[in-house]
């Protein structure tokens, strides 16, 4: 192929994935701003193999996107990322769909999306394990925060809404005042979910009464309706609460708490309550369908992990007098420079 045509071949490539990544994912394929991030993510990745592999915003084609390009780069993701067959799959369907897109748009390049279709296939992946509480370590966490302090009553509000209503810590953060009814007979909250999805969460009477005493003391009397329901005071501004500094305050209740019950999970994190929540629900006879619903999945097939916590907990409970110890290993990655063909597609190298 003539320099000439590479070059073109480089800018339209490089315009199409622009268009894709900017205007037609966030616009007709999704809502939800993590999924946007998840697919630019995906497209950065695959730019920064390329430029491992020697190729510049001059020599960009679409070739670049041949089977044994994809396939090089799952090996480049698992060896140089350590990522999980999980995340190179989610990666990989990033990609697939970049393609297909770009094969509408130009005939010529189908025929690198219908080869990827076909030839590239996904990695099998192991069954995923969810990690639950006990309901004595529900209790035991709760216990820990001092209710008299300020902090103390937000941090249980924070928690006992995770755990009474089986929320992510982003739909709980992202709650404003006006998301909740606690006078009505059956108080709820309206959650905005993933991909923009609202569903009904119903309160309990314990929940409403720690809610109400929370929002007398952060919002006063006449709370107003758009502020954040737990925020972050800045330059007298209330903006959203960080997810990372409800990390720290979780691994602090869980230090102290497991030292009186060592059901409670040292490296304890938000999705756990939502774990935890889905699996006493199961224990108490709540239908799989009705849970399902309740957690806002879109599939049933999702919500099936929860039997198989349930199971493990009971095997857990039969086997107390054998000790049994798991552990975890984190990963790390690397990568190197030239930022050529990264700025062609506006991103920045790591």
């Amino acid at each position: 192929m003539s320099k000439k045509n590479n070059e073109c071949q480089a800018i339209e490539i490089a315009r199409l994935t622009f268009d894709w990544i900017n205007v037609y994912i966030p616009t007709l394929r999704t809502n939800s701003p993590h999924t946007v991030r998840g697919y630019r993510t995906s497209v950065n990745l695959y730019v920064n193999y390329l430029i491992d592999k020697g190729i510049t915003d001059k020599t960009l084609n679409a070739e670049c996107f041949s089977v044994s390009c994809l396939d090089g780069w799952l090996i480049w993701l698992k060896q140089e990322r350590n990522c999980s067959n999980k995340t190179c799959n989610n990666r990989l369907a990033a990609i697939k769909c970049l393609l297909k897109y770009i094969g509408t748009r130009n005939a010529i390049y189908k025929v690198f999306y219908l080869e990827a279709a076909a030839s590239v296939k996904r990695l099998r992946e192991p069954k995923s394990k969810v990690h639950g509480m006990t309901k004595d370590a529900v209790r035991a966490i709760l216990a820990i925060p001092d209710s008299s302090s300020k902090v103390g009553l937000r941090d249980i509000a924070i928690m006992s809404f995770e755990y009474g209503t089986a929320t992510r810590i982003d739909e709980v953060l992202s709650l404003k005042i006006n998301s909740l009814k606690l006078s009505t007979d059956q108080p709820y909250a309206t959650i905005l979910g993933k991909g923009s999805k609202i569903r009904t969460a119903y309160l309990m009477s314990g929940l409403v009464d720690t809610l109400q005493k929370y929002i007398k003391v952060f919002h006063g009397a006449k709370p107003d309706p758009n502020d954040y329901l737990f925020y972050s005071s800045w330059h007298g501004q209330k903006s959203k609460l960080s997810q990372e500094a409800i990390r720290k305050r979780l691994k602090i209740y869980a230090s102290k708490a497991h030292e009186t019950c060592c059901d409670v999970p040292i490296d304890l994190h938000s999705h756990q309550w939502r774990h935890a929540k889905a699996c006493h629900w199961l224990e108490d006879g709540i239908n799989i369908v009705e849970i399902s619903k309740l957690l806002g999945h879109e599939s049933i097939e999702t919500t099936m992990v929860y039997q198989d916590i349930t199971t493990e907990q009971q095997m857990r409970a039969l086997a107390t007098l054998e000790d049994e110890a798991t552990s975890a290993i984190p990963k790390k990655w690397k990568l190197e420079k030239n930022r050529g063909l990264a700025n062609l597609f506006g991103f920045t190298r790591p």
